[in-house]
């Protein structure tokens, strides 16, 4: 038993997953159970098998073209196409994008996190740590109201109000599991949110409607956030106000002594750097991605918003973490940039991209690793992308990226202040590249991106390696699906490609895969926490095609 309750070996499902789960609120045991009807643990998956219905006496399917069921829908695409609601080209293009291919065979795709299942990661964080930030949401609408006064008179007052309105009434929407409705607040994304909807209530019974508890968990984790922004762009003057600038600036100042040893060892490293023999910049390579690595452990989200900041840089303590790095490709990813600095020539451009996640420490571990790379002239160019609005509580965006260059500008340390001005320069120079893009924060897995925003695919395909950063991006890679401990991680990122691709990642939610035999289920007797608890780390790599 772990501190969120029973725990689950990944993959498994307890008998509580195929009944409705109890909504918040209500006494458990004064509810009945609700058996789901067979198309839908078709759906939803059974004790952790593959999705779809297995025909008797075969373990292969047609292609979806000819009437094959779908892996995510478990039933025929053709009947998913005409069946009810009639659904234009770009909603089955979504369906297509998020399911299967048209044509391609492929394999059957485990089960998602659900958020209806009792004593699982999934159902603690929708019913606790959701309601937690909403409720910290609002706090900080409130006692900022006078500064809104201020800033936009009696217009900034009934904003605020008015907000709160909306927020209160969203945190009872989720804790009451209603159903979720459509955005309507007119941005470019809005499209797309209601057609993922308009695709969710094709997987359920045609008298139902996906709900909080009753939907995949990343779907409407990222939901509430978006629902968040929507509060405040219908309430200008606040509708580019960032909820989550406090606790992240916050977080960033609470972390000044690891920042100070940071820039201080890495300053040190660039007076010689040139002098460094190959080996000898290997290992500081490996050092400086294991201190990116494990500077994703500073995670708002996961704390709820509390406090949650970096005390000291894990540079002197980094042999006693490895242990606790259950995948490393580390070796991998070396030699792909070594062998490609060897091969260019003066003329060529060598691009790493960083999909960043969390601001504050976590972001400055993330600019000293690419200005190494820089530096080192293993890369000549680094892309970064973030977030286009505020997201899972820490998350970076322009705004964020911007103000903490600027901040370490202006420091009274004079290595951060280095720090700060190096890399302020290579903004100017375009060798530091900031990108944001909506795909980041859809609630679509990376496979679908190819479909969905085709210009993002195509601007990965640039890159020589891309870096992501964190659990979100980790889940999105491998769909949040219960894999099996062991399937590949090439296999889990089911066809997404773009270019050679690695994840840094400490675990914070039950999805892992590339593990070695038995590792996992080691694990899950030894520690029943451990996928969940932030100890962990991988360093995974996709050589891509």
């Amino acid at each position: 038993m772990g501190p969120w309750g029973a725990n689950l070996p990944c993959g498994a499902a307890s008998s509580s997953c195929l009944r409705r789960a109890p909504r918040p609120g209500r006494a458990e045991g004064r509810i009945l159970p609700r058996v789901m009807t067979p198309r839908q643990s078709r759906v939803r998956g059974v004790g952790g098998r593959a999705l779809g219905r297995r025909t008797s006496g075969t373990r292969g399917r047609a292609p979806v073209g000819q009437g094959a069921e779908s892996p995510v829908t478990g039933e025929s695409e053709i009947r998913l196409r005409t069946r009810g609601h009639s659904a234009d080209r770009q909603l089955r293009s979504l369906c297509s994008a998020l399911a299967v291919r048209p044509g391609c065979p492929g394999p059957f795709l485990p089960q998602l996190s659900w958020g209806g299942c009792p004593g699982s990661f999934a159902y603690f964080t929708i019913k606790d740590r959701l309601p937690q930030i909403l409720t910290k949401v609002i706090d900080t609408l409130h006692r900022h109201k006078n500064e809104f006064f201020e800033e936009h008179g009696e217009k900034g007052i009934e904003a605020e109000k008015n907000t709160i309105s909306i927020l209160s009434k969203l945190r009872n929407e989720l804790q009451t599991d209603k159903p979720l409705v459509p955005l309507d607040d007119k941005l470019p994304d809005v499209p797309l949110w209601n057609q993922y909807l308009e695709y969710q209530q094709n997987l359920l019974d045609g008298n139902e409607q996906p709900s909080w508890f009753q939907s995949p968990w990343l779907y409407v984790e990222c939901y509430m956030y978006r629902r968040i922004h929507e509060a405040l762009v219908h309430n200008p003057p606040l509708d580019d106000y960032d909820v989550f600038k406090e606790a992240k600036v916050q977080s960033f100042f609470q972390s000044q002594q690891a920042i100070i040893t940071l820039c201080t060892y890495f300053q040190e490293l660039l007076k010689n750097i040139e002098d460094l023999d190959e080996k000898q910049l290997q290992e500081e390579f490996f050092r400086l991605l294991q201190v990116s690595l494990w500077g994703n452990k500073c995670d708002l989200s996961f704390s709820a918003g509390e406090d949650n900041f970096q005390k000291a840089s894990s540079l002197k303590s980094l042999d006693n973490l490895k242990t606790f790095i259950l995948v490393d490709d580390m070796e991998d990813i070396w030699s792909l940039l070594i062998n490609s600095k060897k091969r260019r020539t003066s003329k060529d451009v060598t691009r790493v991209d960083i999909v960043l996640d969390n601001a504050g420490y976590e972001l400055i571990t993330d600019l000293v690793l690419a200005d190494f790379l820089l530096s080192s002239k293993l890369v000549t160019e680094i892309h970064f992308h973030g977030k286009c609005i505020p997201w899972y509580v820490s998350d970076t965006t322009k705004q964020d990226f911007n103000w903490t260059v600027k901040q370490l500008q202006s420091a009274n340390n004079r290595w951060i202040s280095r720090c700060g001005i190096n890399w302020g320069g290579s903004i100017k120079k375009g060798v530091f590249v900031y990108h944001d893009h909506m795909f980041w924060t859809l609630p679509h897995e990376f496979c679908s991106m190819a479909q969905v925003a085709i210009d993002l695919y195509t601007e990965l395909q640039k890159s020589h390696l891309i870096i992501f950063k964190g659990d979100l991006n980790y889940r999105k890679l491998t769909g949040d699906r219960k894999w099996e401990f062991t399937v590949p991680f090439h296999q889990a990122l089911n066809k997404f490609h773009p270019a050679p691709l690695c994840s840094l990642r400490t675990l914070k939610s039950d999805v892992q895969v590339g593990l070695k035999p038995g590792q996992g289920e080691q694990f899950v007797t030894s520690e029943p926490d451990w996928m969940i608890c932030g100890k962990y780390g991988v360093v995974q790599f996709d050589a891509s095609l």
